[in-house]
């Protein structure tokens, strides 16, 4: 039996999935589209991981599993992981283990993104833009649609321009607005697609790395880090190379595995997908997972707890900020 591990980032626009061998080499991966619904995202994930492994026909058994993303204690607590991390952790372990010598990370995703400033392979500076989309993935997606074009084609196309038009992206709204106005005047297409990377660019600098010393070697990541129109934009006006690892886009879940291979395999689980002490595929996929918002009112925080449940049991729960907020588990 060869050991793995399972590491999960579950995100607002994707979910991403990997297993490690013992040697922590990818040996499966999965990105999807969460659409929603984190939970059966998780699961569709977990089914397509499983489907990769039983295909390359080596005897691996997932001994530990780790999650991070905005639905990290969720399917956490579905998965009986032993390492739950929020993402700047897991990016920044996933990115030093491929990139030792990685000074500054970039990372924009499908809503937010975040830059880590890293010194001897530890982050030690950070910024996160989570209230505005300008910028982000689903941005690009859709003034992508508007012009017509699959969003995967947006950096090829980019390219070919010769005069980039000059869009303001520092809000959706504006941008947008100043997007029609280029189609209206005539700009021909290649030329708003590579104004809206550099715009994307731009804004990323001044807002989520506005104060940050941004040293080389850069490693770009994230789903727009597979935009070679926004990748070329960082290096204009970075004036350094930006590396793009093949990757990237499953960072957080790389990190997450690599810290469950680091805490070992989970041996003393008495529910859950671990129970036997290797990774229940089913016992994961057969449950109903739901979860619930209750108020505590036993002091003056009136703390709203999360409780998972799982059929009727509750599994989980946080959001207590004192011991009389604590909810006892029935499994």
């Amino acid at each position: 039996m060869t050991k793995a591990y399972l590491g999960i980032d579950i995100g607002s626009i994707s979910t991403k999935g990997v297993v490690i061998d013992e040697n922590r080499t990818i040996i499966a991966r999965s990105y999807l589209w969460t659409e929603g619904n984190p939970t059966e995202a998780s699961k569709n994930v977990v089914r397509e991981l499983e489907a990769q492994l039983a295909e390359a026909g080596d005897d691996f058994q997932i001994v530990g599993a780790g999650t991070t993303g905005s639905a990290r204690r969720l399917v956490g607590a579905m998965l009986g992981a032993s390492v739950i991390k929020n993402e700047i952790t897991a990016h920044a372990v996933g990115t030093t283990y491929l990139h030792p010598d990685v000074r500054t990370i970039l990372e924009i995703g499908g809503q937010d993104s975040k830059i880590i400033c890293v010194s001897d392979g530890i982050a030690v500076d950070y910024a996160m833009n989570t209230l505005c989309a300008a910028g982000t993935g689903s941005f690009l997606s859709s003034q992508a649609h508007r012009l017509g074009v699959e969003v995967e084609e947006f950096g090829d196309v980019a390219l070919t321009s010769k005069k980039p038009a000059n869009i303001a992206a520092r809000c959706t709204v504006f941008a947008e607005s100043d997007l029609v106005h280029k189609i209206q005047v005539g700009y021909a297409r290649e030329d708003i697609i590579a104004g809206l990377c550099n715009a994307v660019a731009s804004n990323y600098l001044n807002n989520v790395g506005k104060g940050k010393k941004i040293a080389a070697p850069v490693v770009f990541q994230g789903g727009v880090s597979k935009n070679a129109g926004v990748v070329h934009a960082f290096e204009e006006q970075l004036g350094m190379p930006v590396a793009v690892d093949p990757d990237g886009h499953l960072m957080g879940a790389f990190g997450a595995a690599l810290l469950a291979a680091d805490a070992g395999p989970i041996d003393d689980a008495e529910s859950g997908p671990f129970a036997s002490g290797t990774f229940d595929f089913e016992a994961m996929l057969d449950f109903d997972f739901k979860t619930r918002e209750v108020e505590c009112n036993k002091c003056a925080n009136h703390c709203e707890i999360i409780c998972v449940y799982r059929d009727k049991d509750i599994i989980d729960s946080w959001g207590n900020r004192c011991d009389k907020g604590a909810v006892k588990t029935t499994a």
